[in-house]
C-alpha cells in the first residue's frame, strides 16, 4: 500500500506547500488527486517519489520508508511527471533499454514489453527515432512505456492525460484497469474532473496544501458532480 502520515513541506520555511497530509491507498485502487494550480499536488507526488524531501511526517511504500529505505521503495514504483523531460539525445528504444537496465529487466522480457506497449501506443515505427524529434504527446507515451516496463506496484502520475490524443488517453485508462486487476496502486493528479469521476475508485481534493475531502468517489460525489463540489470548495475561504 501507499501510506502518507502527517506529511508537511515548506519551500521557504514559512508557508507550507503541503500541510499535515494523511492518506492511505490500497493495492488495486485508482486514486484521483484533484486541486487547482499551486494547491500542492505536484509537491506531494514528488515527495512520494523521493524527488523532494519533506519536513514532517513519513511516507511508506509497501512498508518501506521513502526516507530511510529509499532504494527498496523506489524499486516498487514509477513516477511520470507532468512534463516528460526525458533524454532527448537518445532514441525511444535507447531510453527504454536504459530504464530496463536500471530495473534489471532481462533482454527477452524487455523486448516483449517494449514491443507490446509500442504497438499499443502506435509508437512501433518511432522507436529508433531521436526523442528530440518527438511531439509532447509522443514524449508522454515514451515516458509511460518506460514507467510500465518493470510492472510497478505503485504508479504515480502528474496530469497523465495532458498532451495525449483521445485514443492514447483511452488506451492509458485501459492500462490502468489491467494494472489494477494485478494489484497495482495508481495515484494521479488531474484537472480533468470527468476522468476522475468515471475512472477513480477514490478521490482526494487538496486546497492550499491541505486535504479538504477524500474518500470513495461515489460517496464524495453523492448527488452532485465532482466539478460542482470542486468549484464550491475553491469558493470557500
Amino acid at each position: 500500500m501507499l501510506k502518507i502520515e502527517n506529511v508537511s513541506k515548506s519551500y521557504d520555511g514559512k508557508r507550507k506547500a503541503i500541510n499535515n497530509i494523511n492518506l492511505t491507498i490500497q493495492p488495486g485502487e485508482i486514486y484521483g488527486f484533484i486541486g487547482h494550480n499551486g494547491a500542492g499536488k505536484t509537491t506531494l507526488l514528488k515527495s512520494i517519489a523521493g524527488i523532494l524531501s519533506f519536513d514532517e511526517g513519513e511516507i511508506y511504500i509497501h512498508n518501506y520508508s521513502i526516507k530511510k529505505q529509499a532504494l527498496e521503495a523506489k524499486k516498487l514504483m514509477a513516477y511520470i511527471p507532468d512534463n516528460p523531460d526525458i533524454y532527448e539525445s537518445l532514441t525511444a528504444r535507447q531510453y527504454l533499454d536504459f530504464i530496463a537496465d536500471v530495473f534489471n529487466i532481462e533482454l527477452d522480457l524487455r523486448n516483449q514489453k517494449i514491443q507490446e506497449y509500442a504497438n499499443m501506443f502506435e509508437m512501433a515505427e518511432k522507436l529508433n527515432d531521436p526523442i528530440s524529434s518527438f511531439s509532447h504527446g509522443m514524449k508522454q507515451k515514451t515516458a509511460i512505456m518506460g514507467a510500465l516496463i518493470h510492472d510497478p506496484k505503485v504508479l504515480l502520475l502528474d496530469e497523465p492525460f495532458v498532451g495525449l490524443d483521445p485514443k492514447a488517453a483511452f488506451l492509458l485508462k485501459e492500462v490502468f484497469h489491467k494494472l489494477c486487476e494485478k494489484g497495482t496502486l495508481i495515484f494521479f493528479s488531474t484537472h480533468v474532473l470527468e476522468v476522475a469521476e468515471k475512472l477513480c475508485h477514490k478521490v482526494a481534493i487538496i486546497k492550499n496544501g491541505e486535504i479538504v475531502t477524500n474518500g470513495e468517489t461515489k460517496t464524495v460525489i453523492e448527488d452532485n458532480s465532482l466539478e460542482n463540489i470542486f468549484m464550491e470548495l475553491l469558493k470557500e475561504s
